[in-house]
């Protein structure tokens, strides 16, 4: 045999299973599915090490369940839009479509030099017009059906990027792209009703207990974030703008009798009229502008800073009729509620430190036994259920009961109602950047907003434009695409430049997998029906709220809208994120410099050792850090395998795995060789196919193995024995296959094995094989280990004890002292007790 080379070997059968189209699949319904998708990369150029690991994990999985007998789906794609790639074609001055189109070309090439088994006819880019035409479809649609509508409120503005950003793309106040500070500003903005679905989207991640990670799930629940509570009117004292009143939103309204004050987020659009005129309102405009420029995520956390200031205005109480003094505060945002709130500082931790900060009344409402106490004395709020008090006629009555008394009160007035109120916020898909998907509609000055006929789709990105190099989009001073005709009066309108948030793509692309060359429409229901959900979702924890509730609230949109299957209600049915690839403990990074590049791995390594080393460092949920030692480790590991396999070339069969009988394994060695090798079997295929432990995988494989180095030592050359070894052989080449392909694929043809071992089913073990003829028993004196013995398996007490009473390392350690007793434990050990 030559000696391991990896390149060669890889590129060899890299090309034959290209060739051959070994891991296309077609829907059949006649066959058990699996689908595993791992969340499709943005092509910015090159994969780094947190992407070798990702997809790693999804081809072993793939790999693993073809073998286990499974029709398997398990495609790839590029989530191609959006700002990076934009932002690195003016840097590079160049069109970020030929940027885009040859880093999907460079990234493409490095994923199959991996040896990933994707299924390359499904590939595809969000950017191409066959794939956004159906985006533009499902955007008149949900516009016609009132899901999507269009608003001027105050939005995060990006000065850099030129650019709205979802509250979720503000990171401490900085934009996540380029960390450059986030303001405020107005704009008429397209918004997707995703609230519509808040309740469907809580309830259904029931269905993903035990499924997705607890922490996920979480996340997901607490960004929802639904409230039950009340909306209560309050009269302004003084009528403003036309307005004579204001509402609240409160989880207790049984407290409704404690309020101090009432706090209005700074941005509401009422607080310019309250202020105008008021000696200080100079003061307060400035600590408006201040607040609107903090990060709306910040604002809502608990260890804010709360500011606050006071209007001079009043509202009156709706029960009592008493002036309430109205705040602005930095913790209260005006698309959350009704952008009121009221402040009873006896019974909320956060109104408290307010009140206590700027001297304002604490009323206790709320009484543990009925009986007022001294809230000056208060270090913190009641925030538990009680007795109302000091609360009118509710006086006496159990604050959990008095929560749908006061409710109820409140309609009776025409002064409020019971309502349930969402942290969730409708979803703002509108982009001022010029590469993503165009946005369906014109504005005829005749017709007012109008959406484009069907027919006329896609409305196409043009291409012969030139970026702006301070980022601004091109499509503004672009005529050949602004100006156009009126779809409903055929006279003059423009097209609207806002292009769709990249998060719009990737909120549909698994699905659009299961017929990627559809031409007639997005899905076809019946590969649609059969493939979807997604049995397996592998991606980082990052994007635990974004992309994953988009993407569900996408797919129940889409089965409301027709456009998928009645009970397609979840996208993802099982999830994994796995951990990050350190350097030195750290996170890697080019602007930190501390990155190893795949590539550069591959070129001294092999893809079959970089894929074994991401795979056995750590199990897939857990952060693990790159050493040189352990993937060398790795390397050492496969050259082991190669070496045994042709130190012992002569003496091997071309059998498959697992076929050695009971009968071959005439000697010690060879039933345990037999024992490790069906055990092996068991374990790799549990822990591949279902746990996805693959580190655990690897373990036993290695095992095995050092197993077969101590039997090929001892073994003859009779048929019995090489049988025994073959299929032990075999059986390594086949279960590490999913982690290692190339080298086993190698091993397999010159072995002599007939087709690829990718396509092997899956070696099932023999029960019997798994229990051994003998065990190893312990032996210990007062509890300590003296040594062991080997014993039948099944040996029952007595015999055990006989046995270990006639042990050598028993007699030296009980001699001159008197046994007392002897603890058995039946196949593990047996302790003498003596003095």
């Amino acid at each position: 045999m030559e000696r391991y080379n990896p390149k060669e070997i890889e590129q060899k059968w890299q090309e034959r299973w290209e060739q051959s189209h070994t891991f296309a699949c077609q829907h059949d319904a006649g066959k058990k599915k699996y689908y595993v998708l791992e969340m499709f990369p943005y092509p910015s150029g090159n994969l780094h090490m947190g992407h070798v690991r990702n997809y790693s994990i999804g081809d072993v999985l793939a790999r693993a369940k073809r073998m286990q007998g499974f029709n398997v789906l398990h495609p790839i794609g590029w989530d191609a839009f959006g700002l990076p790639a934009e932002n690195a074609a003016i840097k590079h001055n160049t069109h970020p479509g030929e940027w885009t189109y040859a880093n999907i070309s460079h990234m493409r090439g490095q994923m199959k030099r991996l040896g990933y088994s994707y299924d390359w006819a499904r590939e595809i880019a969000t950017c191409r017009p066959e794939y956004y035409r159906w985006e533009q479809l499902f955007f008149l649609k949900f516009l016609e059906k009132g899901l999507l509508y269009r608003k001027e409120a105050p939005q995060n503005w990006c000065p850099s990027c030129h650019t709205v950003l979802a509250n979720e793309q503000v990171e401490d106040g900085k934009c996540w792209r380029c960390s450059s500070v986030v303001e405020q500003k107005d704009l008429t903005q397209w918004f997707l009703r995703i609230t519509a679905y808040a309740d469907e989207l809580l309830a259904d991640l029931e269905e993903l207990k035990g499924h997705w990670p607890d922490r996920v799930l979480a996340m997901q629940h607490n960004w929802i974030g639904r409230s039950e509570g009340a909306e209560i009117v309050f009269k302004l004292e003084k009528p403003v703008a036309g307005k004579d009143s204001i509402s609240v939103f409160t989880t207790r309204p049984d407290t409704v009798f404690g309020v101090s004050f009432v706090t209005m987020a700074p941005e509401h659009p009422l607080v310019p009229e309250i202020i105008k005129g008021m000696p200080n309102e100079d003061e307060i405009t400035a600590f408006i502008n201040q607040v609107r420029n903090m990060d709306r995520i910040e604002r809502q956390s608990e260890s804010l800073e709360k500011l606050g200031m006071n209007t001079g205005a009043f509202v009156i109480h709706p029960f009592t009729g008493k002036k309430v003094p109205i705040w602005l505060g930095n913790f209260v945002i005006a698309s959350y509620g009704t952008g009121c709130v009221m402040g009873v500082p006896a019974h909320d931790q956060r109104d408290f430190d307010f009140a206590r900060k700027y001297n304002l009344p604490v009323s206790q409402v709320i009484s543990r036994d009925g009986q007022a106490e001294d809230t000056a004395a208060w270090q913190e709020a009641m925030t538990e259920p009680g007795i109302m008090i000091n609360s009118g006629e509710f006086s006496g009555t159990p604050s959990t009961e008095g929560k749908k008394k006061i409710a109820d009160a409140l309609e009776s007035m025409g002064m409020g109602h019971a309502t349930t109120t969402y942290r969730l916020r409708d979803w703002n898909i509108s982009r001022q950047r010029y590469w993503g998907a165009p946005i369906p509609v014109v504005y005829c000055e005749k017709c007012g907003v109008v959406p484009e006929k069907e027919e006329n789709l896609p409305i196409l990105l043009p291409m012969d434009v030139k970026t702006e190099p301070d980022g601004k989009s091109p499509l503004p001073k672009t005529d050949s695409f602004v100006k156009c005709t009126c779809p409903k009066c055929g006279g003059e309108a423009r097209r609207e430049t806002d292009t769709m948030d990249t998060f719009v793509e990737s909120s549909w692309y698994f699905a659009r997998y299961c017929s990627a060359r559809d031409t007639k429409e997005a899905f076809d229901k019946e590969a649609l029906s059969y493939w979807m959900p997604v049995d397996q979702y592998i991606g980082g924890v990052e994007h635990a709220i974004l992309h994953l509730l988009y993407a569900r609230f996408f797919t129940k949109a889409l089965r409301d809208f027709g456009f998928t299957v009645p009970n397609l209600n979840e996208p993802f049915k099982s999830l994994l994120t796995q951990g990050m690839v350190l350097l030195d403990g750290s996170k890697m990074s080019k602007s930190k410099g501390n990155i190893v590049d795949p590539e550069k791995m591959i070129a001294k390594y092999g893809a079959d050792t970089v894929r074994l080393f991401c795979l056995f460092a750590a199990p897939p949920e857990r952060d693990f850090d790159w050493t040189e030692s352990g993937i060398e480790g790795s390397n050492r590991f496969l050259l082991r395998i190669w070496r045994l396999f042709e130190d012992s070339q002569s003496l091997l069969m071309a059998i498959p795995a697992a076929s050695s009988t009971a009968e071959d394994a005439v000697t010690k060695e060879a039933k345990e060789l037999r024992c490790k090798e069906h055990t092996t079997i068991k374990k790799t295929g549990e822990d591949m196919g279902q746990r996805c432990q693959f580190n655990t995988a690897i373990s036993a494989i290695m095992e095995l193995v050092n197993t077969m180095y101590l039997y090929r030592g001892k073994m003859g050359d009779s048929k019995e024995e090489r049988r025994i070894f073959s299929s032990a052989m075999a059986t390594v080449l086949t279960v590490l296959s999913p982690i290692a392909p190339h080298m086993c694929e190698e091993l397999w043809s010159i072995m002599g094995q007939k087709d690829f071992v990718s396509t092997q089913p899956w070696p099932v073990y023999d029960e019997k094989a798994l229990v051994r003829d003998t065990q190893t028993i312990a032996l210990q004196v007062n509890g300590k280990l003296r040594g062991t013995m080997e014993m039948p398996t099944g040996a029952d007490k007595a015999e055990l004890e006989a046995q270990a009473k006639e042990h050598p390392a028993v007699q030296k350690f009980t001699d001159g002292l008197t046994v007392q007793r002897i603890i058995v434990v039946p196949g593990k050990l047996v302790n003498v007790v003596a003095r």
